[in-house]
């Protein structure tokens, strides 16, 4: 058998300045030491050891019985020094599979051991353990070859290899070893400062030089190292085919929802269709109650659900009459007639043929779009009149904010998908060949501190140090580009309905507008794919490329939540991306600068309390408050009459009550920003956007019931599930296996074994989880206001 062979030595007189030079020979290796022996550190410090261990380098036998001499040669200037030399056989020197081995180690007694793969053993994991942190050691995997790199000052030349303070973990792989066997090095390092730890004080007396040796004595740390086999590779097959088959059965479940939906439409059209008919006698067209039909007055008719046709036109529609009636008139329309708040109404339902709606049917189109643009709408004198009437009225519906041609804000929204498909494009391609040389970089050097990953469960693949981690953000790619499926077939219905000039389409419902939609699609995609790239080699240099379009999801969903009731005022694809630019350029900087820097704290929390009051203010007077160099005497103005002069309580409650809860949440989210001073900015950034998503999304769901509106019962179920799967998917997110906000040594200490499968981890279920959580999400967005397709503008309120 292989046996380790350890020379010991002892100085035993004070003699630094005439150290003892030893040299072992060997028949293929030669180690030499002096003894005190001298490490450097950090500046350049120097470190003495008066007691020094090596091990001799083992190389390959050719023979089954072969016995290897050794010689020992001793030297020094010093005219009379004592030593002790012993020379012991190191037990266990071959580590066994899966059985547990404690040793101790110093800085200038390392030690090494050597392991072999069995025959059925493809690769395996070295898991180091120790129950002190300090002092701080090195673990490296090296070839079969001599001499061993066994000191502080070159473990770092071969091999892999990272630092530790209580858990480190190595996979190997049996193909990249020719002789199917490795070294497991444990080295000392003569300080702390790589794992986290302290920089000793430098001790200096009278009469001591600076250039002096300082004497360590007793470094010692006790270690327990086991080798395991890893994982086969069909447990890569089953660990992708679950992956799959996972994201792949919403594609056939939405396919089922889509089916039955579709019988039930065509069910309810044939129905229709044959109570609807006029009677032999009267010729009178029969009225067909709600709740025959098993439905509200404000059910979908067609094109807004997941997979049906548009309805045709002989459908009912809803009206409601009452005593008090206000008109108003504007380019291109012919006169519409809406209730006022006050006004009671009653729904009634009546065929189509009773009502007219020749304005709707034959309402001039034009030929080309050049002519028609925003700005053309916008620069004539009587309809920025109209405008500054109609919307600063204190009750709005969403007819009064959807005025503009509807093929002039296709186009503008349409540019939001076409952005970001750009951004993706050249954002995408540097972070690609970015985390590439990360991991080139990872795979040559050997150095696995470069990379934040939760070594206990990192299954490499090819090039790839961590696969599962990136195997995992399939569910973002997959569930985005079947969103965006299920929006095109909307798309596709809701074009058809208008080719037919159905009613529904043309005037009832909220406006459909598809390009935020697909905006909100594609950044699902990318920030799978992103996170992927991160997940190459994850740490904080490139922690942005994860968040990014996290922002990107955040900003969109809320301008589709206020784009559904104001169309006409949303922001623009260049503002809005433009604003986006800016929240990830704050993330790159507090990232790289805002650890610590209370300057760039301050700077941040006034820009983020002075762009919380602009936009309320824009939110509030929806859009009329002109944001110019004359904006502070304007304020000046409104606080003076309506504060000082004559106390009155705002004109938009709903809205001022929206605003005053998202000013208090932005406003204490600056206060513990300047306070605290998180170190990770990036997370602290995404906070504040999802903290005010959830506060306008539920603002929007009371603000819907309490006009009177209701959730139909697939959105219904998306809110609950999506709900469900959002906490599951925070409690693995919080897990915290790994965090490069700590040195590489540290964050390894919160690593954890593989849960699922034997593959995945807590953060690939994370992925998972919120890759589903998202898809609901945006099927909640979708869907919430379902309820309103058979509800004419003028009566849907703004809110």
């Amino acid at each position: 058998q292989t046996e380790g062979v350890r020379v010991s030595v002892h100085v035993l007189s004070d003699q630094k300045d005439q150290p003892v030079l030893f040299v072992v020979r060997q028949k293929e290796a030669v180690v030499s030491f002096q003894v005190p022996l001298i490490l450097r550190g950090l500046y350049q410090r120097k470190y003495a050891y008066q007691e020094v261990s090596r091990t001799l380098c083992q190389p390959q036998t050719k023979a089954e019985v072969e016995t290897q001499h050794f010689y020992v040669d001793v030297s020094t200037l010093s005219l009379n020094t004592s030593y002790q030399l012993r020379v012991t056989r190191v037990e266990n020197f071959v580590l066994r599979t899966n059985e547990r081995f404690s040793f101790n180690a110093t800085a200038a007694q390392p030690q090494y051991f050597k392991y072999e793969f069995p025959e059925e053993v493809d690769s395996v994991i070295v898991k180091v353990t120790s129950a002190m942190a300090f002092p701080c050691s090195v673990i490296s995997i090296q070839d079969i070859l001599c001499p061993v790199y066994d000191l502080d000052n070159n473990v770092a030349f071969i091999g892999m290899y990272q630092t530790m303070t209580k858990k480190a973990a190595i996979t190997v792989q049996k193909k990249d070893f020719p002789s199917h066997s490795f070294y497991v090095v444990v080295v000392v390092k003569t300080e702390d400062e790589a794992c986290g730890g302290a920089l000793p004080y430098y001790p200096l007396s009278k009469n001591a030089s600076p250039d002096e040796p300082v004497d360590q004595h007793n470094r010692q740390k006790t270690l327990e190292v086991m080798v395991s086999p890893a994982i086969t590779s069909e447990a890569y097959v089953r660990s992708v085919l679950f992956c799959l088959g996972i994201f792949l059965s919403f594609y056939i479940l939405t396919l089922l929802i889509a089916c039955w939906e579709s019988c039930r439409q065509h069910k309810r059209k044939g129905l229709l269709a044959a109570m609807d008919s006029p009677s032999l006698d009267t010729g009178h067209s029969r009225s067909i109650p709600d709740s025959f039909l098993n439905h509200g007055p404000y059910d979908s008719y067609g094109y807004g659900s997941f997979g049906n046709g548009s309805s045709s036109s002989t459908e009912g529609i809803t009206d409601s009459l009452g005593s008090a009636e206000v008109s108003y008139s504007y380019v291109g329309q012919e006169q519409f007639k809406r209730r006022t708040p006050s006004a009671p109404a009653r729904p009634l339902s009546i065929p189509m043929g009773e009502r007219s709606l020749e304005n709707v049917a034959s309402r001039p189109r034009l030929d080309s779009l050049s002519s028609v643009e925003e700005d053309d709408y916008d620069t004539l004198a009587d309809i920025d009149y109209d405008k500054n009437v109609i919307r600063t009225k204190q009750y709005l519906c969403v007819a009064d904010l959807a005025r503009k041609d509807k093929r002039v804000l296709r186009k503008k929204y349409q540019i939001y998908f076409w952005n970001i498909a750009t951004i993706a494009v050249f954002y995408a391609l540097p972070v690609i060949q970015l985390v590439i040389t990360y991991q080139t970089v990872v795979n040559v050097t050997g150095n696995q501190d470069i990379c934040y990953y939760n070594f206990l469960c990192a299954h490499p693949l090819g090039n790839l140090s961590a696969f599962n981690n990136i195997l995992s953000n399939l569910g973002y790619v997959l569930l985005g580009l079947l969103f965006l499926l299920i929006i095109l077939q909307r798309e596709i219905n809701y074009n058809r309905a208008l080719l037919r000039n159905d009613a529904h389409a043309l005037e009832c419902g909220i406006p459909k507008h598809f390009g935020l939609f697909y905006a909100m699609g594609t950044a699902l995609m990318m920030e799978g794919l992103l996170s992927a790239c991160y997940h190459v080699c994850p740490n904080y240099t490139n922690f942005q490329f994860d968040t990014s379009f996290m922002y990107m999801i955040a900003g969109l969903c809320m301008l589709k939540l206020y784009q559904k009731r104001h169309p006409d005022i949303n922001a623009s694809a260049y503002s809005a991306y433009a604003c986006l630019a800016l929240v990830i350029f704050f993330s790159v900087v507090g990232v790289v600068f805002g650890k610590g820097n209370t300057a760039f704290w301050i700077i941040f929390s006034v820009i983020h309390i002075v762009a919380t009051l602009l936009l309320s203010t824009q939110l509030y007077y929806m859009g009329r408050w002109k944001l110019d160099s004359g904006i502070l005497r304007r304020i000046l103005h409104v606080l003076y009459t309506d504060c000082v002069r004559q106390c009155s309580g705002p004109m938009y409650v709903d809205r001022m009550v929206l605003l005053v809860m998202g000013n208090i949440i932005n406003w204490s989210l600056a206060a513990y920003g300047l306070i605290v001073r998180p170190n990770d900015f990036a997370s602290y950034l995404l906070a504040i956007g999802i903290c005010n998503l959830l506060l306008y999304f539920a603002f929007y769901i009371i603000m819907k019931l309490r006009s009177g509106e209701r959730i139909k019962l697939i959105p219904l179920l998306c809110i609950i599930s999506t709900s469900v799967v959002w906490g599951f998917a925070l409690f693995f997110f919080f897990q915290g296996l790994s965090t490069w906000q700590k040195t590489p040594a540290e964050s390894r200490e919160h690593n954890r074994d593989c849960i699922l499968l034997d593959f995945f981890d807590d953060h690939d279920i994370w992925h998972f989880l919120s890759s589903i959580a998202m898809f609901g999400s945006f099927l909640v967005l979708l869907t919430l206001d379902d309820d309103l397709d058979c509800v004419q503008r003028d009566k849907i309120y703004v809110f």
